[in-house]
Order: C-alpha cells, then sequence, then structure tokens
C-alpha cells in the first residue's frame, strides 16, 4: 500500500480531532465567562444585600433609640401628669379648708380653679373698699397661694344688671367701672397687704355681661354680684412669677 493512502486520511482525522478540540475549548471559555459574569452579579447582589442589611440594622436601631427615648418621654409626661393633678387637687382641698363659707364656692375645670366670693363678703352695697370682713377671706386665700407661686391668678369683677345709683354715678357711670374697681381693690389688698406677688396677678371687670344666674329675681342678682378668682394651671403660666422689684421713687417732675 503506498504510504500516501493512509498519510492522507490520518491528517483528515488529526484535523478533525483539533477542530473539534478547539470548538470544546472555545465552548468552555463560552460556559467560564458565563459563569463569571454570574459570579460577579451574585457578588454584587451580595454586596447590595449586604448594604441593604446594614441599612436596614441601621435604621433598626435608630427606630429602638427613639422608641427608648419616646418611652422615656412618656413616663415623664406621666410623671408630671400625675404630681399636676395631685397639686391640683390638693389646692382645692386647700382652698376649701381655708374658705368655709355658704357665700364661697370653690369649682375646678380644665386645670382652672375658680373661687367664687359673693360680693356682699368683700363689698359693701356699692362699694369697691374691700371690708374687714372680706380681707379676711383675702388673707386667708392668700396664705394658700404663698405654696403656689408659679401659678397666675386672675381676679374677675361681676355685677348684677342693677344701673349704677345716681349717687355714685361720679365713681362708676357703669358697672363695668364698678366690676373693674372691686377686682383692682381685692388685687391690691392681695399684693399690698397679704404678700401675693403682683406678678402673677392680673385684675378683670366684666360687669353684667357674665351672669351665672338669672337676674330676674333677687337670689339670682345675688348670685351674680361676685369675685371670681381664677387660679390658672402652671401651663399657661408664661414662666415662674419672680420676686416683685422695688418701686422706682417718685419723679418730683411729675
Amino acid at each position: 500500500m503506498p504510504k500516501s493512502t493512509w498519510i492522507v486520511p490520518s491528517i483528515l482525522s488529526a484535523l478533525l480531532i483539533l477542530g473539534a478540540l478547539g470548538w470544546q475549548v472555545r465552548q468552555r471559555g463560552l460556559e467560564l465567562a458565563a459563569a463569571q459574569a454570574a459570579l460577579e452579579e451574585a457578588r454584587k447582589a451580595a454586596e447590595q444585600n449586604a448594604a441593604q442589611a446594614a441599612a436596614t440594622k441601621a435604621d433598626l436601631e435608630t427606630a429602638k433609640a427613639d422608641l427608648t427615648e419616646l418611652t422615656e418621654k412618656l413616663a415623664e409626661a406621666e410623671k408630671e401628669m400625675a404630681t399636676a393633678a395631685k397639686t391640683k387637687n390638693t389646692l382645692e382641698e386647700e382652698m376649701r379648708a381655708a374658705l368655709q363659707s355658704k357665700d364661697i364656692t370653690i369649682s375646678q375645670l380644665q386645670g382652672k380653679l375658680t373661687v367664687n366670693i359673693l360680693d356682699h363678703v368683700l363689698f359693701d352695697s356699692g362699694e369697691a373698699a374691700v371690708k374687714a370682713e372680706g380681707q379676711e377671706i383675702l388673707r386667708r386665700l392668700a396664705a394658700v397661694l404663698a405654696a403656689h407661686t408659679n401659678r397666675a391668678i386672675h381676679v374677675v369683677g361681676h355685677t348684677d344688671n342693677v344701673p349704677i345709683r345716681a349717687t355714685a354715678r361720679s365713681r362708676f357711670p357703669s358697672n363695668w367701672e364698678l366690676s373693674t374697681a372691686r377686682a383692682t381693690a381685692a388685687v391690691r389688698f392681695l399684693h399690698e397687704q397679704a404678700g401675693v406677688n403682683p406678678k402673677q396677678l392680673g385684675a378683670l371687670g366684666y360687669g353684667e355681661f357674665h351672669p351665672v344666674a338669672d337676674n330676674a329675681t333677687p337670689e339670682g342678682r345675688a348670685k351674680n354680684r361676685r369675685i371670681a378668682v381664677v387660679i390658672l394651671p402652671e401651663e399657661l403660666a408664661a414662666t415662674k412669677a419672680k420676686p416683685a422689684e422695688q418701686p422706682a421713687p417718685p419723679d418730683e417732675a411729675r
């Protein structure tokens, strides 16, 4: 058999084998590249998940810290509310003990304690000077207030709808002036004679326009002629009252 007869087929077989091997190598290369790409995607996804997990953990820690802070604030608020409620109840009890009279009523609404004193206890008819009986009542009221220096106090004058008598109109042209003068007289006594800090005090006059009873009857008019001492809750006081300043010396040039 001639030598060329078997050499050619051998070469062809070798070429076929090499071609097949080259294809396999290329396929393996593609598969490897695909695997590397998938691995890279998986790595990126893992990093992203890790970052998200870290962010979630940080958010969770922040939420826990916020919850702790809110819990502490809630506990503090509840403590303050309990203290305020106790103080309000104590103040009301102290007032009731100090001011036992059928002519004085005490009520509490929305944290405001109101002491209503019928006018004849404090003033003579048509007058605005605090009489002796009224002075004693105001001294007792001031003694209770001495332990509550962070409460604002509004003294409010009220009248019935009976016009001012002619002989008194030069001083009190209307019930506005009479109610305001009485409130101011009570405030001045509380400060000047009973020692209440003036920065806690305020005077208002509502005249006949805030009745609590029917002015058509003598009994109703008697209930409407009153001084209301309104003690505001601590949270409504702008600041704790400071000691009163000494008044400035009079100006001789005035």
